[in-house]
C-alpha cells in the first residue's frame, strides 16, 4: 500500500526554516522524501536541498525567490512558518506574521499543480477572529502598504490593541476566506493551525511581554508546552495526501485550551493579561 505521508517526488517550500516549528517542518518533510527549500533572513543549520536568504517583509524579494524556485519545477507544497513575535515593532509583526504570508502564498500558487498543499501558523492568540470579522475583512481589503501601514498605526492607539494577536486573526480569516476561493481555481488547499504554547526560541518573548505569572497559568490541558516537532507533524500532515479533504480549515493545536475557553469548561479569565503593576 502506498504511503500517503510520503513526500517522495514532492518539492516543498518552508518559509520560516531557520528555527522553531519551520526548521522541524523542513526537517520531517525531508526525512519523508520531500526536496526542500528553505526561505528565511538567516540560513539553517539543519539539512535542506536549497536555502534562499528571504526577508518576508519585501514582496518583490519574495516574489523573485518564489520564481526562483519555480523555475526548476512546481511547487507541491507551501508551509509558512516565519513569524515575528510582540517585542518587534507592530507594522513589522503584521508584515511577516500575516501580509507575508499573503504574499508568499499568491506568489506560489500560480506555480502549484493541482492537488498542491499550503499550510501556515496562526495562533491561539488568533481566537477572537470570530468577534472581530467586519475589521478583519477591511483591513484585508485594502492594497497598498501605505494604507495598511496607517491602518496599523491607528489601531496601535486603541485600548487593548495588540499587533501579534491581530496578525494570527488575520491569518485565520484569510485562511477560511481563501479556501472556498482557492480550491475551486487551482485545486490547492490552504489551511493554517493555531498553536498555543511551544518550545520555540520565541517563547522568552513571550514570557517578557505577557508576563511570566500569566505563561505560568495559561491553561495546558495536556500538561506542558507543545515541542516544534510536535507541531511540526501536524504541518506535514495537513500537506500530505493523507490531508487531501482538509481545506479552509484553521486548526487549533493547543492540547485542547481554546475547546475549553469557547464550551466555557475552562475560564475566559485564565487568558487575560496580568494588570498593569
Amino acid at each position: 500500500m502506498n504511503n500517503p505521508l510520503s513526500y517522495d517526488g514532492k518539492r516543498v517550500l518552508v518559509a520560516g526554516c531557520f528555527s522553531g516549528m519551520g526548521a522541524a517542518t523542513a526537517t520531517i518533510v525531508k526525512e519523508l522524501g520531500a526536496h526542500v527549500t528553505g526561505f528565511d533572513i538567516k540560513r539553517p543549520e539543519i539539512a535542506i536541498d536549497e536555502f534562499r536568504e528571504v526577508d518576508a517583509r519585501d514582496d518583490a524579494a519574495v516574489r523573485s525567490a518564489v520564481d526562483a524556485v519555480a523555475a526548476n519545477g512546481p511547487i507541491d507544497v507551501l508551509f509558512y512558518c516565519a513569524g515575528l513575535s510582540p517585542v518587534h515593532p507592530d507594522f513589522d509583526v503584521i508584515l511577516v506574521n500575516f501580509l507575508g504570508l499573503r504574499e508568499t502564498v499568491e506568489a506560489c500558487v500560480p506555480h502549484m499543480p493541482q492537488g498542491g498543499a499550503i499550510a501556515t501558523i496562526s495562533s491561539a492568540a488568533g481566537m477572537g477572529y470570530l468577534a472581530s470579522m467586519p475589521e478583519l475583512a477591511e483591513f484585508l481589503a485594502l492594497s497598498s502598504r501605505d494604507e495598511q501601514r496607517r491602518a496599523i498605526e491607528a489601531k496601535t492607539d486603541q485600548p487593548g490593541f495588540n499587533a501579534y494577536a491581530f496578525s494570527k486573526m488575520c491569518t485565520i480569516f484569510y485562511t477560511l476566506q481563501r479556501g472556498a476561493t482557492l480550491a475551486p481555481e487551482t485545486g490547492v488547499r490552504i489551511n493554517c493551525i493555531s498553536p498555543g504554547p511551544t518550545a520555540t526560541p520565541m517563547m522568552p518573548d513571550f514570557v517578557e511581554t505577557a508576563g511570566k505569572s500569566y505563561m505560568d497559568r495559561y491553561p495546558r490541558p495536556l500538561g506542558g508546552d507543545a515541542t516544534p516537532e510536535q507541531q511540526a507533524w501536524i504541518l506535514a500532515f495537513l500537506g500530505s495526501d493523507l490531508a487531501s479533504y482538509i481545506n479552509g480549515e484553521n486548526l487549533y493545536t493547543d492540547g485542547g485550551t481554546s475547546g475549553g475557553v469557547m464550551t466555557g469548561s475552562i475560564s475566559a479569565a485564565a487568558l487575560m493579561p496580568d494588570a498593569p503593576s
